[in-house]
């Protein structure tokens, strides 16, 4: 390949042909929001190159030594790709950028607010001068607002768009546990993905799209939005329950395990009273006839339902429900998942190489007949430099220099 060589950046080969196979993603990315955006593109056979600052890389890769030395952030979000080593704020490093987008297909870039912009990264002045790219800026609070220039973190965008509050218990709102709006939002940003490459298909051109997590997660809050729009009162949080159904929730059995249990109408309310709790006068009382009735009577069926758990295990507990047809889970920890039967009974665990050694990772969610993903391995910090940088066109000479001048 030539350094004026367009179009032509082949992946390594693999078994099987995988729906994104033959396609180049640069990721100029960190954190969790564009990683794992990129990281689904690899798992579905994209050849995925993500470019890391040569002082540390990714700050995700120091986040702990919890996987065997590695941040368990970053091997989660980062299996599968290839990491090379660029400072492209040197202009020698700008031009190791360009040549890689002139063969990329799409790029996904959540760098901080403004950073994008002024090296000519971002989407739109990217797929300017590269017009069948396409392109994805992620940004926490998007273009034209007044919150445009704040750094934007997992956290503080829960809690700027509402999530937190409507999340814990009464009085103590709470952040979700996992990275929610980073999830969402790269999730947001891999399916503009498909539709822009779906949509290329047919017009031979790309796309420029911004993605944002306040945006995000103000979409995510449609039922509270729309609750309080509608009623004008902000309901509270109700734990591991939700303030728009009742009965729904956890409750404490026999032998100390948490039996987790709902219904979602009248009929498996009806149910829930007649069959598991044998209670067919609160069935017949018109008190609790619709749901809107069993929310604004919830404390007093959670004191039924409580007493009614704490006569039973949770083994007994689950077999009642399962009878009765009645949606129930046990209340997990995180170890009971990495042991869950369910998950071992399906193969879903496969292990991944690190440059640390091998481990455990769990095969994306989606299932095709047709394709299985790759499960690559974890990078080391620019582990792929040099083979990309020949790919480029850059002779040995040339690339001993960028390193001698730590342009890589």
């Amino acid at each position: 390949m030539t350094a004026t060589d367009e179009r032509e950046l082949p992946g390594p080969a693999t078994g099987g042909r995988r729906p994104l196979e033959g396609l180049v993603v640069v990721g100029l990315e960190q954190a969790v929001a564009a990683p794992i955006a990129t990281r689904h593109l690899a798992d579905m056979g994209a050849r995925v190159v993500k470019v890391e600052n040569p002082r540390g890389g990714d700050f995700a890769r120091h986040y702990d030594g919890a996987l065997n030395g590695m941040a368990a952030h970053f091997v989660w979000c980062n299996r599968g790709k290839e990491s090379v080593t660029l400072n492209w704020t040197d202009p020698r490093g700008a031009e190791v950028l360009e040549r890689l987008l002139s063969r990329a297909d799409i790029l996904i870039q959540n760098l901080g607010p403004g950073a994008a912009s002024r090296r000519g990264v971002a989407a739109e002045q990217a797929c300017a001068r590269h017009p069948r790219l396409i392109a994805v800026d992620i940004s926490g609070y998007g273009e034209g607002g007044p919150l445009s220039h704040k750094r934007a973190y997992d956290l503080l965008v829960q809690s700027e768009g509402g999530s937190c509050a409507v999340t814990g218990e009464p009085g103590r709102p709470a952040k979700a546990g996992i990275p929610l709006v980073d999830l969402a939002t790269g999730m947001y940003a891999l399916s503009s993905v498909l539709a822009a490459l779906h949509a290329r298909s047919a017009t031979g051109r790309g796309s420029a799209i911004a993605v944002s997590l306040f945006d995000v997660v103000a979409e995510w809050m449609g039922y509270p939005l729309n609750y309080t729009q509608g009623t004008g009162v902000e309901q509270e949080p109700a734990g591991v329950g939700s303030p728009a159904v009742a009965p729904y929730g956890a409750y404490l059995t026999a032998d100390g395990q948490t039996v987790v249990l709902g219904t979602t109408n009248d009929r498996e309310w009806q149910r829930l009273a007649r069959q598991v709790l044998d209670r067919p006068d609160l069935a017949d009382d018109p008190a609790f006839a619709g749901n809107a009735d069993r929310v604004r009577e919830r404390a007093q069926l959670d004191e039924v339902i409580a007493a009614w758990a704490k006569g039973v295990t949770l083994d007994r507990a689950q077999q009642i429900l399962d009878d009765a047809e009645l949606g129930n889970a046990r209340l997990n920890g995180v170890q009971d998942v990495l042991d869950h039967p369910h998950l071992a009974a399906r193969d879903r665990w496969h292990e991944i190489d690190t440059p640390t050694g091998p481990t455990r990772a769990l095969l994306p969610p989606p299932i095709a007949a047709e394709w299985a993903p790759p499960m690559g391995a974890v990078p080391a910090l620019g582990a792929h430099t040099d083979s990309v940088l020949a790919e480029l066109g850059y002779a040995p000479e040339e690339i001993t220099a960028l390193r001698r001048d730590r342009v890589v």
